[in-house]
């Protein structure tokens, strides 16, 4: 590929340098143009210096001065005043060019990873582009004779031009750009990642910086600590993480030997479970395929941590540009790509086929980020949120034809971070005993609470204190007691640690007021966050985070409902890990656990798909061989009929903590009310132990 590359890469290299030094432009064009190309040249000597094998052999102080000279950039005072800042750009380019030429230098940052990788081929045409770019304002230039300003009406034009640009080439590179996750997951060959992973000196910090990704105290503390950990517990860190693999598979009755790849994710620096966790799971028949974290607005960019990524250098950076894909998005282009998603996976069926799964590994400990809204963010039109929507359930389907959900299987763990503070190792060790907490003993107590569960036909949640919670959640009927349950008994498998049981509601006669004071979805707090539900569906929601209720709904709908205009209740979860609980409020740590942990300490709701999505029909069983009846609901029912209707392709957990917690009571039928919870307190017969951990105090 880099022969096919080699002379049109040259032709760029030297048109780069030459733009480097003085673009021609009027002030202040001349300086993005100018900065930017010096970007891609510094990127064009560190693919050099890569595949010379100059920055393997590097000193730690080369490495971090490598490290910061393209990563610093982000960081928060250097943002404020960058051409990556859309607020900034937009004050000194103008309202036309600067939002499109700030996405453009974002988009461009992933040369940095291409050079690692020794991708001549993305960081030729992505000069191309620039060089395109370039010309339009030369021409533009050239048609008003070099004037020492560009009138309005000269940057309206280029800002057109730019901007066809910008989505032909999104267009023209679609078959470049969409396979390379698909292709990367699926195919092991793509061993870039892996080879550092498995063959790097471990001993060294510097190994961290081969991986292209940015490097900061938590990478670095993480790689110390894990370093200093015995063999022996390594080894048993992984083993919960392959094993709790394994377990999904065979809880389900679905075949892991049919299956030969695993794609595995993972948080940099922690290199010494991952490579272990691939040796335990080549022992299991599976071959390990990783995938870099998103680094382009096209695979939506600084909406999470996923893949082999490390924590963000400015988390507001992530958020200014998550909707960067606006600038080019429409119904020609999501068709265009949806039609390679689906060429890609008939090419590589066969590949598809014997993919089991993703292996996750989640980190914590970061403050909770409340991102700044700022107007001058891309933004996605009504029509481009629908679009957003009908994208994300056509891929859906067709991932689902080629991965069926009925053969197919995940696993997730999570570790703190150095960034969780002074008691990093204190709470590192206590969530490995988090995640190795007795299978046996949970399953035995949440089995008592499903009895009682069993019996009723709603279940009443409400809060206490400051949480207002008030909500009826309809459960579905059984016709066999002594043969079905409507909740499933969840230990640890696929969700670690233990444990929760959780049923599918039945949307009709699910109402109500759902409140948490504060709660941390994905990447983002949420203060005061209400949702309404009537018949299971969201009627209305909002926050306080902002200062107008137009501002927070937005906010919502962009990052909870996924651009849907409403949401059914997926799930119902009674978390009972009371021991995650009293771990975050002993190191006050509550607003900092994922949604992993989070999810397992108190009541949760979660908004989207059912947990059982594209698997509703596969038969699923607890330990006591009852089989789990509530797999689907009144809408994920349409799936034969229309599934673009039966799915969301999203599933978010709101959890309200065991301290906002007032009852959750049992309605039965015959005009019973069984307590589960009251006052915080479990009540059942048989879960006494679970309050242990609630009363106690201090660590």
């Amino acid at each position: 590929m880099r022969d096919e590359y080699e002379e049109r890469y040259q032709l760029m290299m030297e048109r780069i340098a030459e733009i480097s030094i003085d673009a021609g432009f009027p002030a202040p064009y001349n300086t993005y143009f100018v900065e930017v190309a010096t970007f891609i040249r510094d990127t064009m000597v560190l693919l050099e210096q890569a595949g010379q094998g100059f920055l393997a052999n590097a000193s730690l102080e080369e490495c971090e001065s490598c490290q910061q000279r393209f990563f610093g950039r982000l960081e928060e005072e250097s943002y404020r005043e960058s051409f990556l800042n859309p607020t900034y750009a937009v004050s000194t380019l103008g309202e036309d060019l600067g939002g499109l030429l700030s996405m453009l230098y974002a988009d461009l940052l992933s040369l940095i990873a291409d050079a690692y990788e020794q991708r001549v081929d993305l960081m030729c045409i992505w000069s191309e582009l620039f060089v395109q770019i370039y010309g339009c304002f030369m021409e533009e230039l050239q048609e008003q004779g070099f004037p020492e300003v560009l009138s309005q009406e000269s940057c309206s034009f280029v800002a057109g031009n730019v901007k066809d640009t910008i989505y032909w080439f999104y267009h023209d590179y679609c078959e470049v750009f969409t396979p390379e996750p698909i292709v990367n997951m699926l195919d092991i060959s793509y061993d870039f990642l892996y080879n550092n992973i498995m063959f790097s000196d471990l001993s060294d910090n510097r190994y961290l910086y081969q991986f292209g990704l940015p490097v900061g105290e938590n990478e670095l503390g993480l790689a110390d600590y894990l370093r200093e950990l015995p063999e022996e517990q390594i080894q048993a860190m992984a083993r919960t993480y392959t094993q709790g693999y394994r377990k999904g598979f065979e809880i389900c009755g679905k075949d892991l030997s049919k299956k030969k790849t695993v794609k595995v994710e993972a948080p940099l620096g922690f290199e010494r479970v991952t490579r272990e966790a691939i040796k335990q799971f080549k022992e299991m028949g599976l071959h390990a395929s990783i995938v870099r974290e998103a680094n382009l607005s096209l695979y939506g960019r600084g909406t999470s941590k996923r893949g082999y990524f490390s924590t963000s250098v400015n988390r507001q950076f992530d958020y200014d540009h998550k909707d960067d894909k606006a600038y080019y998005f429409d119904k020609s282009f999501v068709e265009r790509r949806l039609e390679v998603v689906r060429d890609t996976y008939e090419k590589h069926k066969e590949l598809a086929a014997v993919f089991g799964g993703p292996a996750v590994v989640e980190v914590f400990g970061e403050e909770p980020f409340a991102p700044v809204n700022k107007p001058e963010n891309a933004t996605y039109t009504k029509k481009q949120n629908s679009l957003n929507v009908y994208q994300a359930s056509e891929a859906g389907k067709i991932t689902n034809t080629y991965i069926p959900g009925e053969a197919y299987s995940f696993t997730i763990i999570a570790y703190p971070l150095p960034a969780i503070g002074k008691d990093f190792r204190e709470i590192f060790a206590k969530t490995v005993e988090l995640n190795t907490l007795d299978y046996t003993l949970y399953q035995r107590v949440q089995q008592a609470i499903i009895d009682v569960l069993d019996q009723g036909e709603k279940v009443h949640i409400t809060g206490r204190g400051a949480n207002r919670t008030d909500l009826t959640v309809a459960l579905h009927p059984l016709e066999h007691p002594d043969k079905e349950t409507i909740f499933e008994n969840c230990v640890a498998d696929v969700n670690i640690p233990v444990g929760e049981v959780f049923t599918s509601p039945v949307l009709e006669g699910t109402n109500g007021l759902l409140h948490v004071t504060q709660v941390y979805l994905g990447e983002f707090c949420y203060k005061d966050l209400e949702m309404t539900f009537e018949d299971g569906m969201i009627s209305q929601y909002g926050c306080a985070n902002f200062d107008t209720p137009e501002e927070n709904e937005k906010y919502i709908r962009d990052n909870v409902l996924h651009h849907h205009d409403t949401l059914p209740m997926g799930e119902f979860a009674i978390g009972t890990n009371t021991v995650a609980y009293r771990m975050a409020r002993d190191y006050q740590i509550a607003d900092k656990l994922p949604i992993l942990i989070a999810e397992k300490t108190g009541p949760h709701f979660a908004v989207g798909d059912t947990c059982y999505s594209h698997a509703e029909d596969v038969p699923m069983y607890n330990a006591n061989g009852k089989e789990v009846v509530a797999r689907d609901n009144s809408i994920s029912v349409l799936r034969d009929q229309d599934p673009a209707k039966a799915y969301f392709n999203c599933h978010t957990d709101i959890t309200i903590p065991y301290d906002e917690l007032g009852d959750i009571t049992v309605l039965c039928k015959d005009g019973r009310e069984l307590p589960v919870i009251k006052e915080g307190r479990f009540v059942v017969p048989g879960t006494e132990i679970l309050n242990q951990a609630l009363d106690k105090g201090g660590k």
